[in-house]
C-alpha cells in the first residue's frame, strides 16, 4: 500500500485532480485502490494565490519507490507543472506520503513526507480513508489531527468522474 497526496490550485483543480486520480488508475503495474473526497485549503505558502483543492489516493504498486517518484513527475509535467516559487501555485502537486510502513530515505525521496503530520490537508482525508492508518514507528497519523485541526480545510463534492475508484475496500 503506497499513500499519494494529491493537490493543485490552478486550471480548475477539481478536474484536474479527477483526472490525476485516473492516471494514476493507469499506470504500469499499479492499481488505484480507493480515494478521499477532494478538499478545499488555504495555502500554506504565498497567500497571495487561490485555495488548494487536495486529496489522498491508495495505490498497489510493483514499481520501486523511485520508479513511482518518477511516473508521478510525469504527470505531474503533462498537467503542466512549474515550479516556480516554493509552496507557490501549481498545476498539479503528486506526492508519495506513505509506503507501507517504510522509511525511506533518498537524496530525491523522504517517506514518510516530511509534511505530512503538520497538514490538515492531508491528515484530514487520510483519516477518512483509512482511519487506523500508522507510521512506520506505529503512531496513528490521527493522533496528529489535534494539532492541525485549526488549519481551514472544506470537502467538497466530488465530481463524476471519481465515479471509477473503487471506495468500498
Amino acid at each position: 500500500m503506497v499513500v499519494i497526496g494529491l493537490g493543485g490550485n490552478l486550471a480548475d483543480p477539481r478536474r484536474r485532480l479527477c483526472q490525476a486520480l485516473q492516471s494514476l488508475a493507469s499506470l504500469p503495474d499499479t492499481r488505484l485502490v480507493r480515494h478521499s473526497d477532494l478538499y478545499a485549503s488555504a495555502p500554506v505558502g504565498p497567500q497571495d494565490q487561490p485555495d488548494f483543492v487536495n486529496a489522498v489516493a491508495v495505490v498497489d504498486t510493483a514499481l520501486a519507490p523511485l520508479a513511482l517518484l518518477d511516473a508521478l513527475q510525469d504527470l505531474e509535467n503533462a498537467a503542466g507543472r512549474e515550479r516556480r516559487r516554493h509552496w507557490g501555485e501549481r498545476t498539479l502537486d503528486l506526492d508519495i506520503l506513505l509506503w507501507e510502513r517504510r522509511s525511506i530515505a533518498l537524496p530525491r525521496l523522504t517517506v514518510p513526507h516530511p509534511e505530512l503530520t503538520r497538514r490538515a490537508f492531508v491528515v484530514g482525508p487520510l483519516i477518512d480513508l483509512l482511519p487506523d492508518c500508522r507510521l512506520p514507528d506505529g503512531t496513528l497519523v490521527a493522533d496528529y489531527w489535534s494539532a492541525v485541526a485549526a488549519q481551514p480545510l472544506q470537502r467538497l463534492h466530488c465530481l463524476e468522474e471519481n465515479h471509477f475508484a473503487d471506495r468500498t475496500h
